[in-house]
């Protein structure tokens, strides 16, 4: 146990609590809690025993945390936020094991803000105020509403940019802010007929595929994708409505809105990439390099930053 404030009003039971962390009035910690270092737990927070907590985490007054809680690194928990760890509590029923929250470093939980139990908040997500949230949210992902869906993606530190970057159509392929991703300007031929676009292998098509998916009906709100390949290529295309694509290569990240068939956008290997912010009559055409392997896929986001560090 460091050196640490502790307001006479507060309760601690636990010696596992950091230095320089401040504990205001009316707070209770009991005695199997771990708290980190740096950390502003305001008044009126209750913490039961299997809680762990890292280091510069600041937890406004009002919250509780109960056994299962994780709180990583640099967490933010704003006023009267709420978790839970019983998906079907009784009055003196408990389960053999209390379901294990976790949240994520940098994360952000808005005030009021509802967190199902087992769920995980992704490093450097954020929730808004008052939102419900009832699945994981990706790392980075803002998320809202009741249930919390996503509405965009925060910035990395390492970006050059502000917010992520929406690309437009006039923006120049070569200066792409992710990088190997590529944009690609299909042919459009008009025809009062109909319109048709084309691409052909080597001349716009960038790959030979393997494989082809098409993606339709997705349910308002959905997230696809949240992955990267080790090898394979994509090249993705939406002909009927919208869907908005982000990018991201571990140090700058990007959105680009697909919402015309004439326009398609590559994916290489070692990339993360979501699919979001579907139309509701979007129709997304996914050309693979390769054929299907599921050892192919990344699907954990802190292992895919561990293996670029590694490249």
């Amino acid at each position: 146990m460091g050196e640490f404030f502790k307001h006479p009003n507060s309760i601690i039971e636990t010696d596992q609590i950091g230095s320089r962390t401040r504990i205001w009035a009316f707070a209770h910690i009991l005695p199997g809690a771990k708290v980190g270092e740096d950390c502003n737990i305001c008044d009126h927070v209750f913490i039961e025993n299997d809680v762990l907590i890292g280091d510069r985490v600041t937890i406004k007054c009002g919250v509780q945390l109960w056994d299962g809680v994780r709180l990583e690194d640099d967490v933010f928990i704003g006023p009267n936020a709420t978790f839970t760890n019983d998906e079907f509590p009784r009055s003196k029923q408990y389960p053999r094991k209390f379901l294990v929250t976790t949240v994520r470093s940098g994360a952000s939980i808005g005030a009021n803000a509802t967190i199902l139990p087992g769920i995980t908040i992704g490093r450097k997500a954020m929730v808004g105020a008052g939102a419900v949230v009832t699945r994981d949210v990706p790392p980075h992902a803002i998320v809202v509403g009741n249930p919390a869906h996503i509405i965009g993606y925060e910035q990395t530190k390492l970006t050059q940019f502000e917010s992520p970057t929406r690309i437009s159509e006039d923006t120049d392929p070569e200066k792409f802010p992710v990088s190997r991703v590529k944009l690609f300007k299909l042919p459009l031929v008009e025809d009062m007929r109909g319109n048709l676009s084309v691409a052909e292998i080597g001349d716009g098509l960038p790959f030979l595929p393997k494989r082809c998916f098409w993606v339709f009906d997705v349910p308002d709100q959905r997230v696809r994708g949240a992955h990267a390949h080790r090898e394979q290529s994509q090249f993705i295309v939406c002909v009927k409505g919208s869907v908005s694509i982000l990018v991201d290569d571990g140090c700058s990240r990007a959105e680009v809105q697909l919402d015309r068939p004439n326009r398609g956008i590559l994916i290489p290997p070692m990339v993360w990439s979501v699919q979001y912010k579907y139309s509701a009559d979007a129709v997304e055409v996914v050309f693979a390099s390769d054929k299907y392997e599921p050892n192919e896929y990344i699907r954990d986001y802190d292992e895919y930053l561990k293996l670029l560090e590694e490249k």
